[in-house]
């Protein structure tokens, strides 16, 4: 059964610009990872500041490995100097 991931981040002030950057080469090696399906990062109108990612996996071990994976743990230890608040991920069968 398919999974969706929600992953919600709030950015500092004047980072976010260089956080999509980094969002970007996190989607880069996430197409590459097994049981990825799709994936989408959505910016709230009312504040861009806001973001908020919305992946779908073919199953929750899939997602599992992928979020234990090293070189992803590397690029989010990156991403935590761009952020005011990091809601962790909720997950939708």
């Amino acid at each position: 059964m398919t999974v969706k991931i929600i992953i919600e981040r709030k950015v500092k002030k004047g980072k976010v610009p260089d956080f999509l950057k980094l969002l970007e080469e996190l989607r880069r090696k996430t197409i590459r990872a097994k049981g990825y399906v799709s994936g989408e990062t959505l910016q709230a109108s009312d504040n861009s500041h806001n973001l908020i990612v919305v992946s779908t996996w073919h199953g929750i071990d899939e997602w599992k490995n992928w979020e234990r994976n090293p070189e992803r743990k590397e690029i989010l230890r990156l991403h935590v100097f761009f952020l005011r608040l990091f809601f962790f991920h909720r997950l939708f069968p």
